[in-house]
């Protein structure tokens, strides 16, 4: 039995308004404890209550995906603010019904179903495009962004259900 161990790490791209969000919520974190100076105490409890919320909007949109390929199974793990890690799902090899990358032909017999997307990838589309696709289990359709490593790894598992153009 032969056990194959890739692991990757991808991070996402932060949307601009979380990003704006973010720095409205310090923007006025400011204004709040400057003004409680001159209006007392309850714009000094609202400045620390601001400071909370920027704080953890700060920490959840830094967000970075990890895969991780052991025995059959690929493992993703959200990583926030690269100090707190999250199981987000587990996927089996053999529950794939087809994994190739995004804009391959392979996937033309899958665009017509009605599937529950999951984007676990950068959501950056680089040139040349690096990330997969793989459909599971017959109801999810899993976007993500694995190194070379981790496609070998599968493709010596299923061989006819990775395709890698």
């Amino acid at each position: 039995m032969s056990e194959s161990y890739v692991e990757c790490m991808v991070a996402r791209k932060t949307p601009g308004v979380l990003l704006l969000c973010k720095y409205v919520l310090i923007g006025l974190t400011v204004v709040a404890f400057f003004a409680s100076f001159l209006f007392g105490n309850i714009l000094f409890f609202a400045a620390i209550a601001l400071g909370v919320a920027a704080y953890f909007v700060g920490i959840f949109i830094d967000v970075e995906y990890e895969y991780l390929y052991l025995d059959k199974e690929i493992t993703v793990d959200r990583v926030f603010h690269k100090s707190r890690r999250k199981r987000f799902a587990t996927y089996e090899v053999d529950k794939i019904e087809i994994m190739a990358p995004i804009k391959s032909y392979h996937l033309d017999g899958y665009k017509n179903r009605q599937w529950k997307e999951v984007d676990l990838s950068s959501r950056v589309e680089n040139q040349p495009d690096t990330r997969y696709v793989f459909f599971y289990d017959g109801n999810q359709k899993i976007i993500f962004e694995p190194n070379e490593a981790l496609v070998k790894c599968v493709k010596n598992v299923a061989p006819r259900k990775v395709f890698m153009d």
